[in-house]
């Protein structure tokens, strides 16, 4: 019988990164992701595994990389600001086809206004960092987006295996509330992982030495084009709802999506005919998701909490034939069910 516990959403993601075989867990100690660096300090000597903290989230994220190149599964885990200082690290995971993880619990930041450098409060403004930036020479990071501690769960442990299929680093990005909340998950089976890469750098007895290039020289680099259109073809994941008979539709990801959804409810109970979509996968965009959805629509809605950024992914998708419009809300707080209901009446009312 699969184990039911209550957790909390990082200790939640430590657990499942272990269960997916993750044997290698190092970063530096930030807010929200404190709380998975020490999960994973008590949880790793348990399954002979090695947790690191490191002196910066650069030390973090390279120790990653030497794990990864080991054919080991690793990951590390840090905030919208730490990932911006791990970002060439990240290019060098992703031109060198190293598979890993890294978890981006993201927080209210400098475009909160104001010039602050912090704030502890859940924000969506590093969407335009994971799905568009993060490094340089081309790479691709996919990018997963839980709306629950139980979809956090589900994705870490499938972020593994995404990892070691395309050999790309994957992003779980979350938000402070991801990490912090406490909720009831049904935790996955421990899975023992078939630790046969041969590409890794184990030792070269018998055989040439395995080299990782960095550089994308030509052949590899139609061969990453290559990799990355499969990515999208394959990899896209949305949660769609009512899109049967909506007039509106609104599209939300992570943790804001909750209270969208609820709000959603409340409209459809007051005859307003209104669906969602919920990007799961941010990189590849659910693509196909949203063009069904601007068949069947007359306008969408995005909601997210930053001043306008995944907007611009979904007007793509739908090819500019339906209206798409933004609720804005810069982050820190999410609207109230009753103002989401209120925006709905102000479209199709």
């Amino acid at each position: 019988m699969a184990d039911r516990v209550l957790i909390q959403g990082g200790e939640a993601i430590g657990e499942a990164a272990v269960r997916a075989g993750c044997r290698f867990y190092s970063a530096y100690p930030i807010t929200p992701s404190l709380e998975i660096l020490e999960y994973m300090v008590n949880r790793m000597p348990e399954v002979d595994g090695v947790c690191v903290q490191a002196e910066t989230e650069i030390g973090g994220v390279n120790m990653v990389a030497g794990a990864a190149a080991s054919g080991h599964r690793a990951m590390t885990a840090s905030s919208g600001l730490g990932i911006s200082l791990m970002t060439e690290t990240l290019s060098h995971l992703g031109d060198m086809e190293l598979p890993s993880v890294i978890v981006n619990l993201a927080r209210i930041g400098l475009h909160a206004g104001g010039g602050d450098l912090v704030g502890f409060a859940p924000s969506q403004a590093d969407y335009f960092q994971a799905t568009k930036g993060g490094g340089h020479g081309g790479f691709r990071l996919m990018v997963l987006a839980p709306g629950s501690v139980q979809e956090a769960v589900d994705l870490t442990y499938t972020a593994f295996d995404l990892a070691d299929q395309y050999r790309n680093p994957v992003m779980i990005m979350g938000d402070f509330l991801t990490s912090q909340m406490m909720a009831p998950v049904v935790l996955p089976e421990m899975r023992e992982v078939n630790g046969n890469k041969p590409w890794a750098v184990t030792g070269c007895r018998g055989r040439e030495p395995n080299h990782f290039i960095g550089v994308i020289y030509e052949d590899k680099q139609n061969y990453m084009l290559e990799k990355y259109k499969s990515i999208k073809e394959n990899e896209q994941r949305a949660e769609s709802l009512y899109l049967h008979d909506s007039e509106l539709i609104m599209v939300a990801f992570g943790s804001v999506s909750r209270v969208v959804r609820e709000a959603i409810e409340e409209a459809r109970n007051q005859g307003l005919k209104v669906g969602l979509v919920r990007p799961i996968s941010l990189w590849p965009f659910p693509v196909q998701a949203m063009k069904e959805a601007a068949a069947r629509a007359s306008s969408i809605l995005v909601l997210e909490l930053s001043q306008g950024q995944m907007i611009e992914d979904v007007a793509l998708a739908v090819e500019h034939k339906v209206p798409v419009e933004l609720y804005e809300r810069a982050g820190g707080t999410w609207p109230r069910t009753s103002e989401i209901v209120q925006a709905i009446k102000g479209k199709i009312g």
